[in-house]
């Protein structure tokens, strides 16, 4: 779905490309332009694209660019694992990153990937509010790494999702 602000002539300001083959490489070019000045972008919905961990890293420079607008992304139903959400969230640390609400159902996290994300944002405290892990295996530790942080009055995050 695309859709646009209700001003004529306004910049696409949410994208949703879930449920299509985009793979890595796909995202690779789509960064190119998520880094524009000119992209206005605050919403990316990625759901069950083909991605893996090796993407991160490409949406991680994405997040730490001092173009980036996107405070919405979601990357559900991909296999990101840990390796990736390590990579990720090194975006979630640059000062630069606005995201307010990352999406990451059914991504095969465990706890050591709960532990980068617990890592990043008590590292930087973010923009971050929502986080969504449901489907996941974060197992006791990793649950509770994250739990804390809603009670870090350093932290933003306000809602978590994780079964």
């Amino acid at each position: 779905m695309l859709q646009k602000s209700r001003i004529p002539n306004s910049p696409l300001i949410e994208l949703d490309i879930s449920r299509n083959y985009l793979h890595d490489s796909g995202m690779k070019l789509l960064s190119d332009g998520l880094k524009s000045p000119n992209c206005q972008l605050k919403i990316l919905r990625l759901e069950g694209c083909s991605l893996t961990g090796q993407c991160c890293e490409i949406v991680a420079s994405v997040l730490q660019s001092s173009n980036s607008r996107l405070i919405e992304l979601d990357m559900s139903g991909n296999d990101l694992q840990d390796s990736g959400v390590k990579l990720l969230s090194d975006g979630l640390k640059s000062p630069n990153c606005q995201l307010e609400i990352l999406r990451l159902w059914g991504c095969e996290v465990t706890d050591e990937g709960c532990g980068y994300l617990a890592s990043a944002l008590r590292s930087n405290p973010s923009h971050l509010r929502e986080l969504e892990l449901s489907l996941n295996h974060p197992g006791e530790s990793g649950v509770k790494m994250l739990s804390d942080l809603l009670n870090d009055p350093n932290c933003t995050l306000n809602k978590l999702e994780s079964w």
